[in-house]
């Protein structure tokens, strides 16, 4: 089920996505201060390219409260607006039956751009819910 979803998020969309979110980390990549956004926008990449099957934890680092001020730095230069994108698309895929699942996959892409330090992305195991 992950593998067809997936797809279809790739033909309408997640490709678009993933390859706005590539461009960005390139661009940021350019300065030395950028370097650490750049890091994040790559993670919400891999995230937009193939969001199904995967989910977002909280990861407890050695970083303190300069994960904190970096997210408050992304959240004032961008990442208000890439969230409130991705919550309008969720929107409006959530009012078809069928958009729901993607819906969701935008609510999950939105919290990560809200604040996405101190935040991995993992694989959910599909074994243990069998």
């Amino acid at each position: 089920m992950n593998l067809l979803g997936n797809l279809i998020w790739l033909l309408f969309g997640g490709i678009i996505i993933a390859l706005e979110y590539m461009a960005a980390s390139f661009i940021l990549f350019i300065t030395i201060i950028g370097i650490p956004f750049g890091i994040q926008t790559l993670k919400l990449a891999a995230l937009a390219l193939w969001p199904f099957g995967k989910e977002v934890i909280n990861v407890e680092s050695d970083a303190g409260c300069l994960n904190v001020l970096m997210n408050v730095i992304w959240l004032l230069f961008g990442g208000i607006w890439i969230a409130v994108s991705h919550l309008l698309f969720g929107a409006l895929l959530a009012v078809t039956i069928i958009g729901i699942p993607f819906a969701m996959q935008h609510f999950k892409l939105a919290a990560v751009a809200i604040s996405p330090f101190g935040k991995d992305i993992t694989i959910i195991d599909e074994k243990k819910f069998l």
